[in-house]
């Protein structure tokens, strides 16, 4: 099921989620749903307070976008991420201009480093600690940032948050064209 992704503004977006055990409520419906709602925003990831829920959950797919780059050398990712904890960022920062389905339209440069270590659990609750980089690692960082309450734009410059503001009270408002289902909180209704 396809369910609206919620717009910059709301509360929800800058709340640290919570923590879910293995037999949280239809949780693998839930994961499925997700995956079926970033693919339908042609999303490369998608967190849980982007649906609305205050909980250490977010996916992604940083494959498609990898595979379709002829010039890339790295494989790419399709996971799950369950109460994730980044324990290290290495390497150089890098700039990439960065999106988000929860502030449709906005485009902005943010620097990350290259590389991140993150311990968390699977789809089925196996527990990992793994290193990733490139692409994969920002779309990682971009999504964990969401289960700790931040946005991209907080990662750039407070003149360019300024110079955005009437472009980020617009979304907010609901008086922006999107092709996806978004439930936006100054209206408290949902648009397709």
């Amino acid at each position: 099921m396809i369910l609206p992704i919620i717009a910059y503004g709301d509360p929800v977006l800058r709340k640290v989620g919570a923590d879910i055990e293995a037999d949280y409520p239809d949780l693998q419906t839930l994961i499925d749903n997700m995956f079926e709602t970033m693919y339908n925003a042609k999303g490369v990831g998608l967190a849980a307070p982007q649906i609305g829920l205050d909980i250490r959950l977010f996916i992604i797919d940083s494959k498609q976008v990898l595979e379709a780059n002829e010039d890339s050398e790295e494989e790419g990712l399709v996971e799950v991420f369950i109460n994730a904890t980044i324990l290290e960022e290495n390497g150089k920062k890098w700039a990439y201009s960065e999106g988000c389905l929860s502030i449709p339209n906005i485009n902005e440069d943010v620097s990350r480093q290259k590389e991140v270590v993150i311990e968390y659990y699977d789809r089925d609750f196996n527990f990992h600690t793994k290193t990733f980089d490139g692409f994969t690692a920002r779309v990682i960082q971009h999504e964990y940032d969401h289960i700790e309450g931040t946005l991209f734009t907080d990662h750039i410059s407070p003149l360019k948050r300024r110079m955005l503001k009437r472009k980020l009270d617009k979304i907010s408002k609901g008086t922006v064209d999107v092709a996806y289902k978004m439930k936006f909180p100054s209206v408290g209704k949902r648009r397709r």
